[in-house]
């Protein structure tokens, strides 16, 4: 391990840099002593000097710096320190070996200073065991301080650090909505609850207010104004119209149906609580309703293009399951489809099932009025403009809901297609209507996107940029060969000779088979013509001795040629030729 040769301290009140006079090894750092030594001032004090003590000029000035350090960024402050005090070196004879704590600050410092060695508190136990033992006696190590005076000022810094990056948080605005629709789903539960209690509570007293009240807030005001059924009287029929609406013959029904109702008698105890309970339930039923409005205003301004597209409360479920506005932009519009059904996603995948084509978006009203062949195909257009709309918000300095309403037509043409079959508008045409209507916004825009060319044009260069890359790699083909041929006749030539022996020697052998069969053949033909005709002149000579005694007697040529057979002749003939004619004419009457 390389012997360390300074060390800086990034203290809150200034930066620090410390000679190392004597150091322990690695394996030394460990033990008891070193770290005893290291604790006690008297004993650390001569193990670095002081060197260079710059404080920073106000509280300001030090959070820059912390939040550069934070960043990994040498700031101009401490790029002054290290020259002043640090030798210059190359870097190629000798080094400079320097601690530092963080690794981000240290690689900013070998990009500035290459001649320099970083040693972090994570690649070396000494340059950790020093700093450990500055920070400890930091007060009385640097000069000009009190005790206290650093650990005030590390407190007030630390909280000036924290306080500014929750300010400067992205996701701020996204947090309360998260929170308030968090609040909405924990308020309906709450007043769906209360409402089924106070209607089978108060039911069984007057039953037959249920069929004037359908809705449970209008319910739980008429128990309020009713109270006991027996005391209602024409003088609360303005107080009960003005409940339902200012529908007076209604009110008069409820006082007719109060008159002749079946449910038993309650105490007056019961009617207090009953009272409570209804007075209660219309209050958080009122609170639901603030927040659900609190709700749409912050949707407005921080997402105005997604609520138009799929309303307030689809909306802000897929912010609160994405975590932010910005990790919703970041997601395709694949995984923005199926975002929420996540346990069936891989209940499918694990049994090889069919994948659910819609999570939070089957809340989405084009989803709900398209038929159930079409519901997968809407759900995947309405997740392409919500991933759409997610960005523009994202990214859009101010909040408009231009976007959003062109991009819900858009989704009603689509439904209108799969019903009708009459073509929608395509994405970039809608784009640059919406872009044409905004008027002096569209003048802030960026220069690439106004003189962005059509997507015809760009294709047509495209091909012709790649037809001219063709013809230029032929042509250098082509030069290639050309140069490489008289180079390469003779080698060519030569392998072409080979190639050709082997094709030679490889149909040569079975003609050589074939004529040595051949030969053999021939040969055996030669050998029985030449057993045959040694076998005639046995038969000829008496026939010629024969005929030179009596002519008369020399048998006559039949009209095959062949001289008839005679007795002398077939006695003449061996025995061989008999059993052979025997043969031949078993042979013949067989066939």
């Amino acid at each position: 391990m390389a012997h360390v040769d300074y060390v800086l301290f990034e203290a809150a009140l200034g930066y620090a840099l410390f000679n190392v006079v004597h150091q322990a090894d690695a394996v030394g750092a460990k033990l008891k002593e070193v770290q005893t030594a290291v604790n006690e001032l008297p004993k650390f004090s001569k193990m670095v000097n002081l060197v260079n003590f710059t404080p920073f000029s106000g509280h300001i000035e030090a959070l820059e710096n912390v939040n550069l350090i934070s960043e990994g960024i040498v700031s101009d402050q401490l790029k002054s320190v290290l020259e002043l005090n640090l030798p210059q070196t190359s870097g190629k004879k000798s080094k400079i070996t320097l601690g530092v704590a963080e690794r981000n600050l240290g690689g900013a410092i070998k990009a500035q200073f290459p001649g320099l060695s970083i040693e972090t508190i994570e690649t070396s136990v000494v340059v950790a065991e020093l700093i450990r033992g500055i920070r400890l006696h930091a007060e009385k190590l640097l000069k000009g301080l009190q005790t206290g005076d650093l650990s005030k000022a590390s407190l007030g810094l630390a909280h000036a650090y924290s306080r500014a990056k929750v300010k400067f948080n992205v996701t701020r605005n996204d947090n309360h909505i998260i929170q308030a629709i968090a609040t909405v789903d924990f308020q309906d539960k709450g007043v769906n609850g209360f409402f089924m209690r106070l209607r089978e509570w108060y039911g069984s007293h007057f039953p037959e207010l249920q069929r004037f009240a359908s809705d449970n807030y209008t319910y739980a005001q008429l128990v309020g104004v009713i109270g006991n059924k027996k005391t209602l009287s024409d003088e609360k029929l303005h107080d009960l119209a003005a409940v339902l609406g200012e529908d007076g013959e209604k009110a008069q029904a409820i006082i007719d149906a109060a008159k002749v109702s079946m449910g038993y008698d309650l105490t007056d105890t019961d009617f207090e609580i009953i009272d409570q309970l209804s007075r209660l339930v219309v209050k958080q039923a009122d609170n639901r309703r603030s927040t659900s409005n609190y709700l749409d205003e912050k949707l407005d301004q921080v997402a105005p293009n997604l609520k138009a597209l799929l309303g307030s409360s689809v909306a802000a479920r897929l912010i609160s399951h994405a975590g932010s506005l910005t990790n919703l932009a970041k997601l395709p519009s694949s995984t923005l489809q199926i975002l929420g059904a996540e346990k069936a996603l891989f209940r499918a995948l694990k049994t090889k099932g069919n994948t659910p084509k819609f999570g939070l978006l089957f809340h989405a009203g084009a989803i709900a009025k398209a038929s159930k062949q079409n519901k997968g195909r809407m759900s995947r257009c309405v997740a392409n403009k919500a991933s759409m709309a997610s960005r523009i918000d994202v990214f859009s300095a101010e909040p408009s809901t231009r976007f959003g309403d062109a991009f819900k037509q858009q989704v009603d043409e689509r439904l209108e297609f799969y019903a009708t079959g009459k073509r929608p508008t395509k994405n970039a045409d809608v784009i640059k209507s919406v872009m044409e209507s905004l008027g002096d916004a569209g003048e802030h825009l960026d220069e690439d996107m106004i003189d962005a060319p059509d997507a015809a044009a760009s294709k047509k260069e495209k091909k012709e940029k790649k037809k001219e890359k063709k013809d230029k790699k032929e042509k250098k083909r082509k030069r290639d060969e050309d140069e490489d041929v008289p180079m390469t006749n003779a080698d060519d030539e030569k392998k072409k000779k080979k190639k050709s022996k082997k094709l030679r020697l490889n149909q040569s052998r079975p003609l050589r088979r074939q004529k040595e069969e051949e030969q053999e053949g021939e040969e055996r033909k030669k050998l029985k013509k030449k057993e045959e005709l040694s076998a005639m002149p046995n038969l000829v000579a008496p026939l010629v001795n024969d005929s030179s005694a009596n002519p008369d007697q020399i048998p006559l040529a039949t009209s095959e040629g062949k001289p008839p057979k005679s007795k002398e002749l077939s006695k003449s003939k061996p025995k061989k030729e008999k059993s052979k004619k025997s043969k031949k004419s078993k042979t013949s009457e067989a066939e």
